[in-house]
């Protein structure tokens, strides 16, 4: 593992010399002088070197494609933290393709055989070996099974964890020096990012988490006109071995073909919208990888397009209280209300409680009022999330990953959906959703459900309740009052009651809902526990 990791320094060192990038990093304003006066002692940096005509964005990605896989995902990645990155650096890691050279089919029918402790000849009645696709992290075998069915055969390439290991290391270390280093690095939260691509790249590396992705996305949208996924044959799905339905579907993306067909491409961008609002507020679980290669559009009923959805490697969940608070910010801004945008902000904790609400509602103005000199149908939906997560920033907005994720793939959409149809006005096609939504969540249908639910858990509360209380009252009778003095227990009792009312109050006292009931009982749990003798 040391010997990997210091050839893997090597090369990462190479590629940093061949495209220079020790002078976008010296150029950086946040670099201490001293840090400055180091690298520019760097013995590569006194030989003579050949002139770059590549802008500095060019030169990152291909310094990415030129360390192989890992990075290439990495870019990726970074490419949709656009809150971090300056435009010119995103736009060019956006063109990092999911195009790697496949790995030998002998190292992957080798792979499969051991994943299944079987022949392939024994479980599949034709086993392409020229795999139909290869990307960062695993290739792609056309197959049929004995049943006849038409399938894919996905693997995971080999011998790749030492690797990441390695290059995670590494950019561990990056990251952790940027961090002591600059205050400007601290802000933008570089070892964050580098654990959450760390998780993302190890989740993608266990392709039974990808195949159960895949089935719950399935079943939530089971007959629907609207996305249809592949089927997951389990009987052959292993940790690197991921069997799944064979799709003919077009590529979003070839036009002329979709056009040949006389596909509806206003219906087929609007049901793109209506497919990301359904999966990110009915369901709350939307797929977060949803760039072209993984799309695709059915041949059916071109007059009533469905898509097709793959690779369910990376997916996203909002909690309750996300849900309504990004509802909320969402029609709020486009009502042009930044005094409610603002305090909702600060109500949800994406911002400090202490921030002005006057301040950051005076900011979000300045950045955005601008925006809506535009018609709406030209207004991006996108780049509006985007300013306002860069405005909050400012306000020491911590980042959000779940929102991170959620802004990837509405940014993705959004493009998507004006390729296909330019005119789409996604604000019309997304406002009666979102509103519909808001109403059904304080039905009374809603609210009889969520009842249900609390009353549910109220044998629990009362038991945990009941145990805490005797807890406390044992040691009051067993120790002796001496002085006037007020028992331990009896302190201790007083301390849980102040968190008790504290956290009532800071909790849902505020929001004059049926929803509220849990909150009002803290407090009146916390007040007995004060007041009584």
């Amino acid at each position: 593992m040391k010997l990997l990791a210091f050839r893997r320094l090597l090369r990462i060192q190479s590629v940093v010399i061949r495209y220079r990038l020790d002078d976008l990093i010296l150029e950086l304003p946040m670099l201490p002088w001293w840090l400055r006066l180091l690298g520019g002692l760097l013995p590569w940096r006194w030989l003579p070197r050949r002139t770059l005509e590549l802008s500095r964005g060019e030169r990152i990605r291909l310094a990415l494609e030129g360390l192989g896989p890992i990075f290439i995902k990495f870019g990726q990645i970074l490419s949709t933290r656009r809150d971090l990155l300056p435009d010119d650096i995103a736009n060019e890691l956006a063109r990092l393709q999911d195009k790697v050279p496949p790995f030998s089919p002998e190292a992957s029918v080798a792979l499969i055989e051991e994943q299944l402790g079987a022949k392939v000849e024994q479980v599949f009645a034709r086993f392409e070996r020229e795999p139909l696709a290869s990307a960062s992290v695993a290739q792609v075998h056309a197959a049929q099974l004995k049943s006849g069915e038409e399938v894919v055969v996905k693997v995971i390439r080999p011998n790749l964890k030492p690797v990441i290991r390695a290059d995670i290391a590494w950019l561990f270390i990056l990251a952790r020096v940027a961090e002591r280093v600059s205050a400007d690095a601290r802000r933008l939260h570089p070892v964050e990012v580098v654990s959450d691509y760390e998780k993302t790249i190890y989740d993608e590396l266990d392709l039974l988490r990808e195949a159960a992705n895949a089935s719950q996305l399935r079943r939530n949208f089971e007959g629907s006109p609207l996305l249809y996924v592949p089927q997951v044959y389990w009987d052959w799905c292993r940790p690197k071995v991921l069997v799944m339905e064979r799709i003919y579907g077009i590529p979003v993306t070839d036009l002329e073909t979709l056009r040949d067909q006389r596909t509806d491409f206003k219906a087929l961008a609007e049901r793109g919208v209506e497919i990301f609002f359904t999966q990110v507020f009915r369901d709350s679980f939307f797929h977060a990888d949803m760039h072209p290669g993984n799309i695709f559009v059915s041949t059916r009923a071109p007059w009533s397009p469905q898509y097709i959805a793959v690779d369910c490697g990376i997916v996203g969940s909002l909690t309750d209280e996300d849900q309504d608070y990004l509802a909320r910010n969402l029609i709020a801004f486009f009502k042009r209300d930044y005094r409610k945008v603002a305090q909702l902000h600060i109500d949800s904790g994406w911002v400090p409680a202490e921030t002005k609400v006057n301040d950051f509602e005076a900011a979000i103005r300045t950045v955005c009022e601008p925006i809506f000199e535009k018609p709406l149908k030209d207004i991006s939906f996108g780049q509006v999330l985007l300013r306002l997560f860069q405005t909050a920033r400012r306000f020491n907005m911590e980042v959000q990953p779940q929102l991170v994720l959620l802004q990837k793939t509405l940014l993705n959409i959004e493009g998507l959906g004006r390729q296909l149809y330019p005119d789409l006005d996604l604000w019309s096609t997304a406002q009666p959703f979102l509103e519909r939504w808001m109403r059904d969540r304080v039905s009374p249908g809603q609210l009889l459900r969520n009842a249900q639910q609390h009353i549910e858990q109220l044998p629990h509360l009362a038991q945990m309740t009941r145990d805490t209380l005797e807890r406390l009252s044992q040691p009051a009778a067993e120790q002796p009052v001496t002085n006037g003095a007020t028992p331990a227990g009896a302190w201790v009792a007083r301390l849980i009651g102040a968190v008790l009312v504290a956290g009532a109050t800071q909790t849902g006292l505020a929001t004059h809902s049926l929803e509220a009931w849990p909150a009002w009982a803290m407090l009146a749990g916390g007040l007995y526990l004060i007041l009584r003798r």
